[in-house]
C-alpha cells in the first residue's frame, strides 16, 4: 500500500491539471453568428442582448447598452434611441449611429444576413416578393422600396448592369441620367464619355450615344425588353389571328390546325372533330351539364349535392370530378348514366380551392389556400401528398401533361404566376408585374398559352408558357366582376361570373363577340369544356400508366414498410414526388414517393 500511496501522491497533480484542463475545454464555444459570448464564458441568443434583463449570469449582456429605458422588445442605441429588436442586424442603420449594426455577425461575400437566429441568403432572393428570412427582413419596404427592387451587391454585374464603385449593381440605363443611383454617386462620374464604348452600354444589340446617356435599339425582327435586351418578335402572337398553328414565311402568315381539329374553309377557324362540345359547371344547386353549346337547356347531374366549387373531367370515359369550394371531398360522377349518387373518390387533408387533372398519368392537382400548397393525388384517391408548399394564397392550378408543365397562381401580398415540372421542381416565375389578384387559370394547349383572370383588374389576359408575349384579351365588359371558372376551347374563352350569375364566352384573341350562354344561375362556380380533342391520347403514356399502376398496387399489397418505397418517373416528367411524405387518405403513414419505382441501381 505504501508504494501505491506514493504513486498516488506523484500522479495526483497531473490528474488535477488534466481535470482542470478538461473543465476549461468544456466551456461552450458560442456561435458568433447567432449567439453573444458572456464574460463568464456562457452563451445567450443575440436577440436577448440589451433587452433590459440579465440573461448572462454576470449580466454582461446588458453592459454598454446605453439608455435603460427601452422596453424589453427594443434595442437601446448608443445615441439613447430605442428601436425594435426586429431591426437588429437587418443591414439598415435604424439607430442613426450604426450601433444596431456595429456588432452584428457578417455573412460571406454575396450573402445577405437575415438577423439573429436566422440564415444568410444569396442576393438573388432579396426583394423577390417572397419572404425567405424568418423575420421577413429580405422583403422589408425600407430595404426593397415600394415599387423598385433594391440594387443587388455582386462581385460581377451582368452585361445589362453598371458596377458602382461600392460594389452595387444598377441598370445601365440609369447611368448618366443626372440622378445618382449608386450610393457613392459613381454612376454620374465621367458622363461626358461615350457609354456605348464600354460593354456596348449594356445593350444586347445596338447602342446609340446621346447628349445625356444612351439608347438601346433592336433590329427590325426584334423588340426592346427592360431597356437593354432585344427579344425575338413572335409575329404569329403579335398579329394573333390564328386559332392554333401559325407559320410566318416571307412576310406572310399561314394558319393551320392541330390534330383533332379541322379548318373551317369559310371562317378560317379551327373546329374540333367528333361533334359538338358540352359544358359542365357547378352552382350552389349542384353540378350541371349544358349538352349543346347552342342550346341553353341544361340538366342537373347531382342536384342533391350542392356546391359551386372547381370541376374537371376525364374525356375518354366521360367522368366528371368536382369539389365543394373550401371543403375536403372530391366527387366523381359518370356523364353517360342517368342521375345518380356521386362517389367520393378522395378526402383531402386540407380544403380544395382549385382543381386540375392530368389525363395522361391519371393524377389530380389542387391548391389549398388553407395550407398554402399545391397538392397531387392518384386519380383513384389511393394516395396523396403536398407538392409545393409555403405559398401565399394559391388560388388556381392548371396542368399540361403533354409539355410536362404545372402552373399555379398566388394572390397574397406579392401576387405571381409560376410554372414548374409535374413534380413541382424547376420552378420559375412567369408573371410578377402588373398582377393584383389572379383567381383563375386556363390553358390553350394547341398554342401553348396560359390564360388567367385578375379580379382587381377585371380582365382576362394570356402569356406563353415561357412568360413572354403577354396580352390582355378581355377586360371590363360588365361580366368580369367575380370570375371563378375559366376555360379555352377552339377560338373562344369561357368564364363564369358570380355577380351577374352568368356563363359567358368571347373571342380568345381580343374579347370581341361577347355572348352570354347562361344567365340567372345561382352562384355559378367552376366550369369545364368536354371534348376529346382537349385531352389527346398518347400511346406511350397509356402503357406507362398501366405499368405504374401495377407497381403501385403491388407495393401496397407488399409487406414492405411504406416509408421504404422510392419512385421516380424521370424520362416522362411525371410527378416524381420524391421529396416529402406521401399518405393514403385518412391516414398519417408517410411515404417517400408516388408512382413508378426507381429502377436505377436495382
Amino acid at each position: 500500500m505504501g508504494h501505491l500511496g506514493g504513486l498516488l501522491v506523484l500522479i495526483s497533480p497531473l490528474i488535477w491539471i488534466q481535470t482542470r484542463g478538461a473543465v476549461g475545454h468544456s466551456l461552450p464555444i458560442c456561435n458568433k453568428r447567432l449567439e453573444f459570448s458572456c464574460s463568464d464564458g456562457g452563451c445567450v441568443s443575440l436577440q436577448l442582448v440589451c433587452n433590459g434583463q440579465n440573461d448572462c449570469e454576470d449580466g454582461s449582456d446588458e453592459n454598454q447598452c446605453g439608455d435603460k429605458r427601452c422596453k424589453n422588445d427594443e434595442f437601446s442605441c448608443t445615441n439613447r434611441q430605442c428601436i425594435s429588436t426586429r431591426s437588429l442586424c437587418n443591414g439598415i442603420d435604424d439607430c442613426g449611429d450604426g450601433s444596431d449594426e456595429a456588432s452584428c455577425p457578417m455573412c460571406d461575400a454575396g450573402l445577405f444576413f437575415c438577423g439573429p437566429s436566422d440564415a444568410c441568403l444569396p442576393n438573388h432572393k432579396l426583394c423577390d416578393g417572397q419572404a425567405d428570412c424568418q423575420n421577413g427582413n429580405d422583403e422589408l419596404k425600407e430595404f426593397c422600396g415600394s415599387t423598385e427592387a433594391a440594387p443587388q451587391t455582386s462581385s460581377e454585374c451582368t452585361a445589362s448592369e453598371f458596377p458602382c464603385g461600392d460594389g452595387l449593381c444598377i441598370r445601365q440605363s440609369w447611368r448618366c441620367d443626372h440622378s445618382a443611383d449608386c450610393e457613392d454617386g459613381s454612376d454620374e462620374v465621367g458622363c461626358e464619355q461615350d457609354e456605348c464604348r464600354i460593354n456596348n452600354g449594356g445593350c444586347s444589340h445596338h447602342c446609340m450615344d446621346q447628349p445625356m446617356g444612351f439608347i438601346c435599339s433592336c433590329p427590325d425582327h426584334m423588340k426592346l425588353l427592360d431597356d437593354t435586351q432585344c427579344v425575338q418578335v413572335n409575329t404569329c402572337l403579335e398579329s394573333d389571328v390564328c386559332d392554333q398553328r401559325c407559320v410566318y414565311v416571307n412576310g406572310r402568315l399561314t394558319c393551320d390546325c392541330t390534330q383533332g381539329y379541322l379548318k373551317n374553309l369559310t371562317s378560317g377557324k379551327c373546329q374540333a372533330e367528333g361533334g359538338g362540345a358540352q359544358l359542365a359547371f357547378t352552382t350552389s344547386k349542384g353540378a350541371q351539364l349544358l349538352q349543346n353549346m347552342t342550346n341553353i337547356r341544361h340538366r342537373e347531374l347531382a342536384p342533391y349535392l350542392p356546391g359551386n366549387g372547381p370541376v374537371v373531367t376525364l374525356s375518354w370515359n366521360r367522368t366528371l370530378y368536382w369539389a365543394q369550394r373550401g371543403q375536403t371531398l372530391i366527387y366523381r360522377i359518370s356523364l353517360d348514366k342517368k342521375p345518380q349518387k356521386p362517389v367520393v373518390v378522395l378526402q383531402t387533408h386540407s380544403s380544395v380551392t382549385s382543381l386540375a387533372i392530368d389525363w395522361i398519368h391519371l393524377l389530380f392537382y389542387w391548391t389549398s389556400m388553407e395550407m398554402g400548397s399545391v397538392n397531387v393525388a392518384l386519380l383513384d384517391g389511393s394516395a396523396q401528398r403536398e407538392l409545393v408548399t409555403m405559398l401565399a394564397q394559391p388560388s388556381a392550378v392548371a396542368v399540361d401533361p403533354l409539355q410536362g408543365f404545372l402552373f399555379w397562381t398566388q394572390c397574397g401580398s406579392f401576387p405571381k404566376i409560376e410554372r414548374s415540372g409535374l413534380d413541382g421542381r424547376d420552378r420559375i416565375p412567369l408573371i410578377t408585374k402588373s398582377l393584383h389578384r389572379p383567381l383563375a387559370l386556363a390553358l390553350d394547349i394547341p398554342r401553348h398559352l396560359l390564360y388567367w383572370y385578375d379580379q382587381q383588374l377585371r380582365s382576362i389576359s394570356r402569356v406563353d408558357f415561357d412568360g413572354h408575349h403577354r396580352k390582355t384579351v378581355v377586360e371590363s365588359n360588365g361580366y368580369l366582376d367575380q370570375v371563378f371558372g375559366l376555360s379555352v376551347f377552339e377560338g373562344w374563352v369561357f368564364w363564369s361570373d358570380d355577380v351577374t350569375h352568368s356563363i359567358c364566352q368571347a373571342d380568345k384573341h381580343n374579347g370581341t363577340n361577347l355572348k352570354v350562354l347562361l344567365s340567372h344561375l345561382t352562384s355559378p362556380g367552376g366550369l369545364v369544356i368536354l371534348h376529346p380533342a382537349l385531352q389527346p391520347k398518347v400511346f406511350f403514356s397509356v402503357l406507362l400508366v398501366g405499368l405504374t399502376a401495377w407497381w403501385w398496387k403491388g407495393e401496397f399489397r407488399s409487406s414492405r414498410p411504406l416509408d421504404a418505397l422510392s419512385f421516380a418517373l424521370k424520362e416522362s416528367q411525371d410527378p416524381l414526388i420524391t421529396r416529402g411524405p406521401l399518405v393514403a387518405p385518412r391516414t398519417s403513414v408517410a411515404k417517400e414517393t408516388l408512382l413508378k419505382p426507381q429502377l436505377d441501381g436495382q
